[in-house]
This record gives structure tokens, sequence and C-alpha cells, in this order.
């Protein structure tokens, strides 16, 4: 035995039209909190930069004032972490060295030490953001002020 039932469902679903419509509400939600995001995101990046290359000075004052020289350039910022093999090596070298690690910059890259420097008694500098030498984006000691605003 069948029974037929003349009750209609209740179920109902979105339109096409109504899905088009939320999605471009998301699309352009995204559209502009996406770039801000991203922009203060670059900023962080270039302020860490800023605040590794002071505290590297701090590191390499205390490396003077406990070797009584500043490393080479070519014995580098590596003098802070292990003994300097390249004359002129210091003969009152700390156990264990100034710092445990020498930090990269946020763009995976190593920071550079200059000495004599070029405008500083020494340069301790990031590349930046393009990683080229010399662009108007590289982080120094000499410009550190505005990018620690």
């Amino acid at each position: 035995m069948i029974v037929k039932s003349n009750m209609k469902s209740n179920i109902q679903g979105f339109t096409l039209i109504e899905v088009m419509v939320v999605i471009f509400i998301i699309a352009t939600m995204a559209a502009v909190v996406a770039p801000q995001i991203f922009n203060q995101r670059d900023s962080a990046k270039i302020k860490k930069a800023a605040i590794d290359i002071q505290a590297l000075e701090g590191s390499l004052e205390l490396y003077r004032l406990q070797t009584n020289t500043i490393p080479t350039t070519e014995q580098g910022l590596d003098a802070l972490v292990n003994i300097p093999t390249i004359d002129p090596i210091p003969r009152s070298y700390p156990e264990g060295g100034i710092i445990k690690r020498l930090p990269e910059d946020p763009w995976g890259n190593a920071y550079v030490l200059l000495y004599p420097g070029e405008v500083g008694q020494y340069d301790i500098y990031s590349f930046g953001p393009d990683g080229l030498e010399g662009s108007e984006d590289d982080i120094a000691t000499w410009n550190l002020n505005e990018y620690l605003k």
C-alpha cells in the first residue's frame, strides 16, 4: 500500500545571484584589507632589520671593549661569534664569543660589516628587501633613525 502525500517540500537553496553577491562582497573586502596587511608586514621586516643592526652595534662595542679592537671587513660579524682566524687576532677573546649566533636579516641574508666604514667608524648594513647593495632601500647604521621612528 502506497500513501501519497500532498505536502510540498520546504527545502530552499541559494540562487546563483545570491551566491555571486556574497562572493563579490568577500572579494571586495579582501581587496581592501590585503594590501594593508602586506604593507604592515613589509614595514615590520624593515623595523626588525633596523633593530638587529642596532643590537649588532652594541655587540661590536662590547667586542671593542673586551678585545681593544674592532673586527675587520674580512673578519666580518662572525668575529662576534667565533674567534677570528684572520689577522689581527685579538689576544683577549672571551670564551664562547660575544654573542651566541648571528641573526639573518628578515629576507634571509647576512648582515655586512665594513670596517673602516665609509660613513661611520664602522658600517653595518642589510641590503634590504631587494637584496641589492647600494640601493635606496639599504638599512644601515647611518640611516637607522628613519626606520626606528
